[in-house]
């Protein structure tokens, strides 16, 4: 008995799928660039002479221009600049850290040079992000959209894994190794770009008479009257906000009991590996249990975890629930993420991801000073008590029926 043929697909699905596979590889290399040369980057900042406060210093400032530049950029992006925008902030990126790469071949690199460089391969790199929100929404079609938003923040993840530990062993051959790689990624990333064959205009329509400022502040304005874009903002800056707490627990866990730095680094891995193995089994979990099952349920688990995090002194202890926490938070957050894509127009996707991205990375940014000062001024468990507390704030929020409904609705639809 013959096989049956399966149809092939049409031309445009096939270059869908290349298209995401040239956007993977351009995120993959993305990420473990930047993870291998930030990782490193304190430790040459202190090398060379620097205080901590200036390292603290540099951190905070391109963190601070990412965020108020990432709704402007968004602007451009969403009226069909979004390829071009992407290909010239890798290339500006790539230059940056070619400059680097070059300053630190010198005997005595001069700190002015280094530090400009960094700053602008940080807003670049911003820039290229707040472009790159929404193109799965133009080259994946929307069945497979959850999916491919669990392989992107699989990368995401493998990377954390991945670069550290690349940008450590590059660092012990030679400091600008590890500056070098990330601006071979940056020039990978520009390529896969410029490789792609789909049409990422998706032009978001003018009205006129409308101002930049107006037009920047219209994801602000969706995400303020859609209740599935308000459960994404407030779940994802409250659990980002409480890992990044966690993890600075972990370190001043760690510092209290002696540990060395080694045992940071498996503790770092373990839970990078952690939250790639959630991220690629989110899709599966959220099919069989369903969108709000999987938000409320995970919300819930975390808050245990917190508490028993409060509540151990060993470090290995504390690194395994740490892992869990990473392994729990992409189930729900690749659900939420699929879903605020396909709630979004695609000539929105760019500045309704800035907003999102602000808030998220603006409460991720005041965690650790956060949790420093109640490690301080109370003791090294207080920020995982802390944690405690939001996450039963956020569980309560979650479980609340209208809150469901918004989520079964979207399945629904």
């Amino acid at each position: 008995m013959e096989r049956p043929v399966s149809p092939a697909r049409p031309s445009h699905q096939r270059a869908e799928s290349a298209d995401f596979r040239l956007l993977w590889w351009a995120g993959a290399a993305d990420g473990i660039g930047s993870q291998a040369s930030g990782t490193v980057l304190p430790l040459l900042l202190l090398g060379l002479g620097n205080s901590p406060q200036t390292v603290g210093l540099v951190a905070g400032a391109s963190t601070a221009l990412g965020l108020l530049l990432g709704p402007f950029v968004a602007l451009p992006a969403d009226r069909g600049a979004r390829k071009r925008v992407m290909i010239g902030s890798a290339a500006v990126s790539a230059l940056a850290m070619g400059c680097v790469v070059l300053t630190l071949s010198t005997a005595r690199p001069p700190l002015g040079l280094i530090l400009a460089a960094v700053l602008v391969e940080r807003v670049a790199t911003a820039c290229f992000e707040a472009a790159a929100r929404g193109t799965v929404a133009l080259v994946c079609p929307g069945p497979e959209q959850p999916r491919a938003i669990a392989r992107l923040t699989a990368a995401d993840q493998g990377a954390l894994v991945a670069g550290p530990a690349l940008g450590g062993l590059l660092y012990q051959a030679a400091r600008a190794l590890p500056f070098l790689a990330d601006a071979l990624s940056y020039v990978v990333s520009a390529l896969c770009v410029t490789a792609m064959r789909a049409d990422l205009t998706a032009p978001a329509p003018r009205q006129p008479g409308e101002g930049v400022l107006r037009e920047s502040a219209a994801g602000l304005r969706l995400v303020r009257s859609s209740p599935l874009l308000r459960l994404v903002l407030v779940w994802g800056t409250t659990v980002n906000a409480v890992v990044v707490a966690l993890y600075y627990g972990a370190v001043f866990t760690l510092q209290r009991d002696g540990r060395s730095g080694a045992v940071l680094g498996v503790i770092l891995a373990l839970s990078g590996a952690a939250g790639l193995v959630g991220a690629l089994t989110a899709p599966n979990v959220a099919k069989r249990f369903g969108a709000s099952r999987v938000v409320t349920g995970v919300t819930w688990l975390l808050l245990p975890l917190a508490v028993a995090l409060a509540a151990v002194s060993d470090a290995w202890a504390y690194g395994l629930l740490f892992s869990l926490v990473c392994l729990l938070m992409p189930l729900a957050s690749v659900v939420l993420q699929a879903r605020a894509l396909q709630a979004t127009a695609p000539a929105l996707q760019a500045r309704t991801g800035a907003v999102l991205a602000t808030a998220t990375t603006g409460a991720a940014a005041l965690a650790p000073v956060l949790a420093g000062a109640l490690a301080d001024r109370v003791s090294p468990a207080a920020p995982a008590v802390f944690c405690g507390v939001l996450l039963t704030l956020l569980a309560a929020h979650s479980s609340r029926r209208p809150v469901r409904g918004v989520l079964r609705a979207e399945v629904s639809g």
